[in-house]
């Protein structure tokens, strides 16, 4: 390398960081879990758990589509099982909003219709890390 080539590609480092600038909202999320388990705000227990679940899974999938971005890209791994395999980061939005918005109804004690933004982001992790995992075992 002669100083000014990279290991990864524009794209990879404009989406990583976006993804980094994410973690500011994961962040909020935590204050926010913070305020509902101190008591600070109302929350039925289903609120609760499902508030931890999407807490938790936004920062998990964050993590876990950012490495394995850059694996499949430093593996060479490239057309459709790389193009799919930011699936994960997509699940990373669509699990924690279904997890967040299916109960933020006041006093919820059954998710409403955004439980299907879950569901959503089951798939698209599913696909992603598919797809991951394909592309990495055929380079």
């Amino acid at each position: 390398m002669n100083g000014t080539e990279s290991l990864i590609s524009t794209d990879l480092a404009r989406t990583v960081g976006i993804v980094l600038l994410t973690v500011v909202a994961i962040a909020s999320g935590g204050v926010f879990m913070l305020r509902v388990i101190q008591g600070a705000l109302p929350a039925t227990s289903l609120q609760k758990s499902f508030y931890r679940a999407g807490h938790a899974h936004a920062g998990v999938l964050v993590i876990l589509g950012t490495l394995v971005l850059l694996v499949v890209e430093l593996a060479g791994v490239t057309g459709l099982a790389a193009r799919l395999a930011t699936g994960i980061l997509v699940a990373a939005i669509l699990m924690p909003a279904g997890f967040f918005l299916s109960v933020s109804h006041r006093n919820a004690e059954k998710p409403n219709g955004l439980i299907a933004l879950l569901w959503l982001g089951v798939v698209s992790l599913i696909v992603g890390v598919v797809a991951g995992g394909v592309g990495l075992l055929t380079v």
